[in-house]
């Protein structure tokens, strides 16, 4: 879609706060939409992926301390872990969760549905231009008090 070009000036007088609000709204609710398609919601997502990117190492304390700063949507963890276990997507064992061949498979399918939003972000938009887009935000964050550090 071809959108109108504007000045400098122009795009430098735009509410950041509102900008970056849609984009979330899109983002997240592009993610969400794909992600109910596997029955997942996005504390599931974000489990499968901590839980094959470091195998045993999350309890499920530690993984609710992680993730709760990222829920926007008052979720019961322990819900979203047992609904998971469950499944037989996710064993807990003593030493932390770990993902069965069945949670890895369901979380390929929701990565390549995940990428097709990913996609249609990037669409027309540099590399370089994108990275200095993070870089501002995180800026932003880290200037309202918040954690400016990349989070992974």
């Amino acid at each position: 879609m071809a959108i109108k070009e504007y000045s400098q000036e122009e795009l430098a007088a735009q509410p950041i706060g509102a900008w970056s609000g849609e984009v979330y709204r899109r983002v997240v609710g592009g993610i969400r939409a794909q992600l109910a398609v596997e029955n997942l919601t996005q504390p599931h997502w974000w489990t499968l992926n901590h839980a094959t990117g470091a195998p045993g190492r999350w309890t499920r304390a530690a993984l609710v301390e992680r993730l709760t700063r990222y829920d926007d949507q008052g979720i019961d963890f322990d819900g979203v872990f047992d609904d998971l276990v469950a499944r037989g997507w996710l064993t807990e064992e003593p030493d932390g969760m770990r993902l069965t061949e069945a949670g890895e498979a369901g979380r390929v399918r929701a990565r390549e549905r995940n990428l097709r939003i990913h996609e249609r972000t990037h669409d027309g938009i540099d590399p370089a231009d994108y990275a200095v887009t993070v870089d501002v935000l995180r800026r932003m964050v880290a200037n309202l008090g918040g954690e400016g550090n990349l989070p992974y």
